[in-house]
């Protein structure tokens, strides 16, 4: 049977717990993860890390739709990446999971989503103005302009994501 589609998540109402400031960040959060579920649901493996034309891969953009969260929100609570992080992020162009299917990164993706909703839970509408400082050049950003571009950079990999899965699926 069709199930009635859902308007998007914006037009849903309120996250519970997250700030009115931050709604429009977790909104396109929760966005992403319906779209990205829907768009790799049965992707061939085989073709996770095909560039057609050169573009990025589905694989990569999965790697790096989960990275980019997790450093924009470590960045966002005024810290520095780890070892661990600086390490995903030097592999997210490659293959590093034998055997990874589209599902299993969408999978890793969806938990970092579940991570950031968290931490947007947690984050005080005080700090939202307060100076965060970017990468190794600590170039510099705000708490708000951190989380902010953390959801437009994610809807940027999303709209990406679909372009290059479609292509690749319909290349055979």
């Amino acid at each position: 049977m069709n199930q009635p589609k859902l308007p998007e998540v914006w037009l849903r109402g309120p996250v519970a717990g997250v700030t009115p400031l931050l709604q429009p960040v977790a909104h396109a959060l929760l966005q992403a993860r319906e779209e990205v579920s829907t768009y790799v649901a049965d992707f061939p493996a085989e073709r996770l890390w095909e560039k057609p034309a050169r573009m990025a891969s589905v694989g990569f953009h999965l790697m790096h739709l989960t990275g980019v969260l997790d450093r924009l929100f470590t960045y966002a609570q005024g810290q520095t990446l780890s070892a661990d992080q600086l390490k995903a992020l030097s592999q997210e162009g490659s293959e590093p999971f034998a055997g990874c299917t589209a599902e299993d990164l969408a999978g890793l993706f969806s938990k970092q989503v579940d991570k950031s909703l968290a931490q947007l839970r947690e984050t005080n509408e005080q700090t939202l103005l307060e100076p965060r400082g970017v990468g190794r050049a600590q170039l510099p950003s705000t708490t708000l302009g951190l989380l902010f571009h953390a959801a437009e950079h994610t809807q940027r990999h999303v709209g990406q994501l679909l372009v290059t899965a479609r292509i690749v699926r319909n290349m055979y």
